[in-house]
């Protein structure tokens, strides 16, 4: 088992990146800072993830674990650690940060702003690296914040109700979550007699009814399809993603939807698998909407990031049908959808930002013929949009094609409705291009300027590494399947996962 400190390193590397920007203030200065510290974190995930053992004796796929007990009497902890599913969102939350930040700058109150940036990243990172659910919570909530002021002071005109909307939406959610966890933590000490605790592995041998386990679940569930989001529970998310400037909806789609479909895999499935018997066609039934109301929606929506906000409601819900599915393969292709989705979503809402900056405006209407003046912007969306409809060869077919085998296999009703949504991306997701790119351009969208040197730089990494996860797989796969299995294992007993 290799050091905590490797851990540790990544919750503070963002802090003091944070600290340094603001001592330094200056305009392009904090930047530097921020930009640098964003690098550091890269580099350290991804040296973190090479070092990774998914079989760690006596610990089983978890690895870099510690445990330092910092309040008895409240059950509050230090618990970290990183197995498989973890690791993932891990290098997501790193490089999702360091794109952002270097394809989305932000120039006004530009030190405040990376500043916000950063403490979002830590708090991201300690949701991912969190081994005690309280410790988990606390991090999970703090998002919040820098979330909020992002969107409030650097988004767009309804900025201010968008970023409310945001916050009344999640912190509502949250309190199910709180409420749940106060009671397993205390139902935990009833059963042991012993000190207050809220460790996943303590937690993870409570005896629960099944009504307490089905209410319990429900609890939790709603605080992580809030995040996700997931229908009914999305309506925050069309307008905050298209009110929050570029780097705030790229964090927001790309990474903190992943919080609530990791939320669901790590806490609701996995402390509470006797539950899944009865709430599992529910899931389904709400998975399968959110794919297909998402599909529909899109269609009609008039701007460009609305039309992302919907088209990550149908990929939140193909995460969830393979969550819920019942099969390790679907459950494989669920976490590698989370993180190919993110990688595809950086794409997107970097080039509608490039767009924006170059017309003032997202909405379709306003954006045609953009394929004569601004040819390298129209191939690298073309290869973001054909990975993000599931061709094969690109990141995103491969996630889908795992969920819908193994889905298929436990639920094929719901599996074959679900294959609608895939038909549903291609026609939305043509038809806005066409829109966008194809036909006469007027005389405005013929000046628009093709992608600069530094935009290509920032792009062309994010599509090689869209075509290197459709083509070759094989690493991911082999660091999420270790920690899988381990909790089918868990779920087994119950008879509910195979």
């Amino acid at each position: 088992m290799h050091s905590s400190w490797w851990l540790s390193a990544l919750l503070v590397v963002p802090l003091l990146g944070a600290a340094g920007a603001l001592l330094v203030r200056r305009t392009g200065r904090a930047y530097v800072v921020a930009l640098t510290s964003a690098g550091v974190e890269l580099v350290l995930s991804i040296v973190v993830a090479s070092m990774y053992n998914p079989h760690v004796p006596g610990m089983g796929t978890f690895d870099f674990a510690t445990r330092h007990v910092l309040s008895a009497p409240f059950g509050l902890a230090y618990d970290v650690s990183l197995d498989g599913i973890s690791l993932l969102m891990v290098v997501l939350t790193a490089l999702v940060v360091f794109v952002a930040l270097a394809g989305a700058r932000e120039r006004r109150r530009e030190a405040s702003f990376v500043t916000w940036m950063l403490l979002l990243t830590s708090a991201t990172m300690g949701s991912f690296l969190a081994h005690d659910l309280l410790e988990f919570f606390i991090f999970f909530e703090f998002t919040l914040v820098p979330c909020y002021f992002i969107i409030a002071q650097w988004g767009g005109a309804e900025r201010a109700r968008a970023a409310l909307k945001f916050f009344v939406y999640t912190f509502t959610g949250s309190a199910f979550l709180f409420a749940g966890l106060l009671y397993l933590g205390f139902e935990h000490q009833h059963q042991s007699g012993g000190a207050l605790t809220f460790a996943y592995g303590a937690l993870a041998g409570t005896t629960l009814t099944h009504s307490a386990s089905v209410w319990l679940f429900v609890a939790f569930a709603v605080a992580f399809a809030v995040k996700a989001p997931l229908w009914p529970l999305h309506t925050w998310s069309p307008l905050t993603y298209a009110e929050a400037p570029t780097a705030g909806s790229i964090e927001l789609s790309a990474l903190l939807a992943k919080l609530g479909t990791y939320g669901m895999i790590r806490f609701a499935v996995g402390l509470f698998p006797g539950a899944l018997a009865s709430v599992r066609p529910v899931v389904l039934t709400l998975a399968v909407i959110s794919i297909l109301y998402g599909s529909l929606v899109a269609c009609a929506t008039p701007d460009l990031k609305r039309l992302i906000a919907y088209s990550s409601l149908a990929q939140m819900g193909f995460i969830m049908l393979g969550v819920m599915a019942g099969s390790k393969i679907a459950l494989v292709g669920a976490v590698l959808l989370m993180f190919n989705h993110g990688v595809i979503t950086i794409g997107f809402f970097l080039i509608i930002g490039f767009l924006e900056q170059r017309r003032g405006t997202f909405t379709i209407r306003d954006l045609r013929g953009l394929q004569g003046p601004a040819p390298v912007m129209a191939a690298l969306f073309t290869v973001v949009m054909l990975a993000s409809i599931g061709l094969p060869g690109l990141s995103g077919f491969i996630s889908e094609y795992f969920i819908l085998i193994g889905a298929f296999a436990t639920h094929a009703w719901w599996a074959a409705v679900a294959t609608l949504g895939v038909a549903g991306s291609a026609a939305y997701l043509l038809w806005a291009y066409q829109r966008v790119f194809h036909g006469s351009s007027d005389e405005t969208n013929a000046q628009v300027p093709d992608a600069t040197n530094r935009e290509r730089w920032v792009l062309v990494p994010v599509v090689v590494l869209v075509v290197a996860l459709g083509v070759f797989p094989r690493p991911i796969i082999d660091r999420i399947t270790p920690s899988v299995t381990q909790l089918v294992a868990h779920v087994e007993p119950a008879g509910l996962l195979k």
